[in-house]
């Protein structure tokens, strides 16, 4: 016997979404956008990839994601193009490109879901090809902002089932605050036994060190200045207002002094979803305000806030908690023809129930009334609808309740009215 085996494989570090794993995916994203599209909040799809430079400038030249990780290449016109490591800045550069900002109606509000790119060594929760369901909302410099975002993702979690998840809330200050603290955080790092490359960065920019996961790097951090020992009037005022309006909304979240996003163009607020049942790769999401991104990338002064949430994470969460989606079966109705007639007038009787809304599969490849049974069990369908030639003779289809067993005949023209009425 000959075994065929495929050439292919997905690339190292990547993963396919197939049934029935895939229904849950789907329904993480749908149960993460609900919230914000109830908020207002616009779809919006950029490209895959975009000009390098768009990451380099807006993520940060000293980012581990612009200096290692990206996917960049050149095009055979000579373009220099990078798949999308994230979405943030891609979003802002769509919004800019159609001048969104300019009609009026500021913060301007969208909501994102795709596909993203980095080259990291692949371990459990942390992928090469990953997905996430973003929200940005641009245009407007307001603590209600921050707190609506940050209250619409604790309402996507929570609607999904998790509770074991926790929120972490820092201020980065701006830029009249950041600076002091900038060469207060050099200094400090200066003296510090650290290798070239985090030195570097520490030149570049020293908050990244403060992100750095390496222990032997953590445990010299010990005494590092804080932030909110530096941030100015402003800028604490602003904290305070979204911490309070968060509160207010009856959502818990912790302060961390030490948190810094992964990304060099957040400012004032920056938030973290964590969930300590993922091990090492712990975080499920984030985000923050980026006054300055849309200037970086050559826009106008457009101080916009938003976050990412991770789908695969956000899966691996919903596992550690045991919580499992009630999601609904693909299938409601099974058709089960013997015989050529059967076949073609249950054919028909599939397309009238999905034309009445009804979800409806057939059974395939002429298999004989076995088979064909176990295809129905599998699908998960509520109702089998099984014909022969003598019940075409008596103008009848027999409609079996796959959960109780129970039978019955009903007329051919009567059926679709009949599933609707025992589905309701």
């Amino acid at each position: 016997m000959t075994i065929h085996v495929s050439t292919f494989k997905a690339p190292k570090g990547t993963y396919d979404l197939i049934p029935p794993v895939s229904a849950t995916y789907l329904a993480v994203r749908e149960a993460i956008a609900a919230p914000v599209r109830k908020a207002g909040y616009g779809y919006v799809e950029t490209p895959g990839f975009e000009d390098v430079n768009l990451f380099a400038r807006g993520v940060g030249e000293s980012t581990d994601i612009v200096t290692k990780e990206m996917y960049a290449f050149e095009t055979k016109g000579g373009d220099r193009l990078a798949l999308r490591p994230e979405g943030t800045a891609s979003v802002l550069r769509a919004a800019l490109e159609a001048n969104l900002h300019k009609q009026g109606n500021l913060p301007v509000k969208l909501w994102y879901s795709g596909s993203y790119y980095r080259y990291e060594r692949p371990q459990k929760g942390r992928y090469r090809h990953f997905s996430q369901v973003g929200a940005e909302a641009i245009g407007a410099e307001d603590p209600a902002l921050d707190a609506e975002l940050i209250i619409l993702a604790d309402e996507a979690y929570r609607s999904l089932g998790l509770r074991n998840f926790r929120i972490l809330l820092n201020s980065l200050g701006d830029k009249e605050c950041r600076p002091v603290y900038r060469e207060a955080l050099q200094a400090f790092l200066r003296g510090l036994d650290l290798d070239e490359d985090t030195l570097r960065r520490a030149e570049i920019n020293p908050l990244r060190v403060l992100d750095d996961k390496r222990e032997a790097v953590q445990k010299q951090l010990t005494g590092a200045p804080l932030l909110r020992d530096y941030l100015c009037d402003a800028c604490k005022a602003y904290h305070e207002e979204v911490r309070a309006l968060i509160t207010a909304a009856g959502v818990v979240f912790e302060d961390d002094a030490k948190l810094v996003r992964g990304l060099d163009y957040y400012t004032r607020t920056t938030f973290e979803f964590v969930h300590d049942g993922l091990g090492s790769q712990s975080a499920v999401g984030g985000g923050g305000r980026y006054d300055g991104l849309s200037e970086m990338i050559g826009g106008p002064a457009l101080p916009s806030v938003g976050w990412a949430l991770g789908v695969d994470r956000t899966v691996l969460a919903l596992e550690a908690e045991g919580v499992e989606l009630d999601i609904p079966a693909a299938t409601s109705v099974f058709a089960v023809a013997l015989g050529e007639e059967a076949r073609r007038l249950l054919f028909g009787k599939i397309t009238e129930l999905r034309r009445a809304g009804i979800a409806a599969d057939f059974s395939f490849g002429g298999k004989g009334l076995k088979g064909a049974m176990k295809d129905a069990n599998r699908s998960g369908a509520r109702f089998a609808v099984v014909a022969g030639e003598r019940d075409l003779a008596e103008g009848v289809v027999q409609l079996k309740d796959m959960e109780s067993g129970e039978q019955e005949a009903v007329a051919v023209d009567a059926l679709v009215d009949a599933v609707r009425a025992k589905l309701a």
